[in-house]
């Protein structure tokens, strides 16, 4: 039997509400022995061999934090880019915004030029972070004006779309006839959008998954992580390129001593259904993944699925009165067909996951719910309501009845909260959107996550977000939707592990869970609301072992 350790601290916040806090805990072969003091803890240390480590006396230590929904695939693709974003962006090994944040149409387009000077000549440009809100409209001809011989990509800050020039069409040798007839592509524009992103990406992924490429940027998602102090992430759309491709990658970086945290991986319903035969072929193939489970890669019965488009990209669904310009948003799965697959994986016991970001969206998701739960009663389901971008407090309520969970997207607030009020939506419901206040009035578990890269895998910053609503401009936006300090908290740590059912795991410190804890520098329920993000972050202890930043 090995040795336990014993970590000493200025308090210990386990999350656990029978003992809050304490003083100290015992770890043995990775997991919590016990969680009090060392005079309460004499009956186990008087017998056994043991060390005192005191590494923490001057730091708070709270349950490893919980990212449940993000996407490392999509973080190994965007962040070799180029950053132009309109909000700078601080990572572990640069600013990515370090020559200032590109906030008009006239820095961008500079942006653009001064990049393509820089690179090789035969290197594509992927530059992302375009935004029509602070860059204006782009369409084909003004990336051409950057090079007609280069291949140059604007994605979009919310990454469900992007442009391109002609140089980039000829390079992906698409066919531009058939292209044309993609819903969800305008060829003229050069915009792909959607669905019609996945065709550009069949097409760039010589490119962008190449070997080197990806897995560089799977390991400097690896950075980003472990620097927000967080111990468990959820891969929310496992499988979104090339699914044996990812989980080869997957393999080869994460699955390495230095890694000090472990993935729940989402596979996407819609993408395993297009693949097979029939519904119970896909059934099938979900719960055959668990079988390639290791130490830090696992899947579990849950399954993502997807309404309405990108919140970002101003393609989400949105019930009357629309958007200010009148423009519709886009179905990523249309109801029909949406409904189907929900029922299919209901009825064989899934939990589902479904990204939802206008109210229209959530209202097919809901009313989807509500469906099944009357056609077949389910216990304990935990249908999961995922970013939560516009919503009603009647459709909370109805979420509560339903028995439903919420994980919001709460940088929303943050970035486009004014954006959004000034240009998209009208101040009330972009005053409102991750409504969060109403969801814990009516009781219903929730969790925060970061989507990462759609925002900054800091879920201290987004507690912060949770408990205070004040966006880029100093606004607190719709008070009355902020939620409290526990609540925020527990949306990072013990919340968040039951949103992806591991809470018997992870998100609290007590006997036989995981021994993963967040190290601060202060205490967030001493500096309040007010200072959670400030709060610096020594490192993480993973499974009883410890790594600083």
């Amino acid at each position: 039997m090995s040795e336990i350790t014993v970590f000493t601290a200025r308090r210990v916040r386990t999350m656990e509400r029978s003992m809050p806090v304490a003083e100290a805990f015992a770890v043995r072969d990775g997991k919590v022995l016990e969680v009090g003091s060392l005079d309460t803890m004499k009956p186990w240390l008087s017998r056994h061999s043991h060390v005192i480590d005191d590494t923490f006396a001057d730091h708070v230590i709270m349950p490893g934090f919980i990212d449940p929904h993000l996407h490392p695939s999509m973080a190994a693709l965007l962040l070799p880019m180029e950053f132009t974003t309109a909000v700078d962006w601080d990572l572990p090994w640069e600013d990515a915004s370090a020559g200032g944040a590109v906030d008009n149409r006239e820095q961008f387009l500079d942006r653009l030029a001064e990049l393509e000077r820089g690179l090789p000549e035969d290197e594509p440009l992927f530059a992302y972070g375009h935004h029509p809100i602070w860059h204006g409209e782009l369409d084909r001809e003004a990336l051409n004006t950057i090079s007609t011989t280069r291949p140059v990509i604007a994605w979009h800050r919310g990454y469900h779309s992007l442009i391109v020039n002609d140089a980039c069409l000829d390079w992906m040798g698409i066919d531009r006839e058939a292209a044309a007839r993609h819903p969800q592509i305008d060829i003229d524009r050069g915009s792909f959008f959607e669905n019609g992103l996945a065709v550009a990406n069949r097409h760039f992924a010589s490119y962008t998954m190449a070997t080197e490429r990806f897995r560089s940027g799977l390991d400097r998602m690896r950075q980003v992580i472990h620097a927000g102090g967080q111990t468990t992430i959820g891969d929310a759309a496992f499988g979104m390129y090339d699914f044996e491709g990812e989980w080869t990658h997957l393999q080869a970086v994460m699955e390495r001593p230095d890694t000090p945290f472990r993935m729940m991986l989402m596979p996407v319903a819609a993408a395993l259904r297009a693949g097979v035969d029939s519904a119970s072929d896909m059934i099938e193939l979900i719960k055959s993944f668990p079988e390639r489970n290791s130490h830090r890669l696992r899947f579990l019965d849950h399954v993502k699925m997807f309404s309405d488009g990108g919140f970002f990209a101003e393609l989400m669904m949105l019930k009357e009165p629309g958007y200010l310009d009148g423009h519709e948003g886009e179905w990523m799965t249309v109801p029909e067909t949406f409904e189907e697959i929900a029922r299919e994986l209901w009825n064989a016991g899934m939990h589902v996951h479904v990204h939802c970001t206008g109210d229209l969206g959530v209202e097919l998701s809901l009313s989807t719910l509500e469906l099944l739960q009357w056609e077949r009663p389910r216990f304990d389901h935990r249908f999961t309501f995922e970013h939560f971008g516009i919503s009603s407090a009647q459709q909370v309520e109805r979420i509560a009845r339903a028995g439903g969970l919420v994980s919001a997207q709460v940088y929303y607030v943050y970035e486009l909260s004014r954006a959004f009020a000034n240009n998209t939506l009208g101040y009330e419901r972009a005053s409102q959107m991750s409504r969060l206040g109403s969801v814990e009035r009516a009781s219903i578990p929730f969790a925060v996550h970061s989507d990462f890269t759609m925002a900054p895998a800091k879920p201290l910053n987004n507690a912060w977000i949770a408990a205070n609503r004040i966006n880029l401009e100093g606004e607190i936006m719709c008070p009355d939707e902020r939620v409290s300090l526990d609540a925020a908290m527990r949306a990072i740590t013990s919340n968040a592990a039951y949103v992806l059912g591991l809470e018997e795991e992870i998100g609290s410190l007590r006997w036989g869970k995981q021994a993963d804890f967040a190290i601060l520098e202060d205490d967030p329920y001493d500096v309040g609301a007010e200072g959670l993000r400030d709060i610096g972050i020594w490192g993480t202890v993973f499974e009883g072992e410890k790594f600083a930043n």
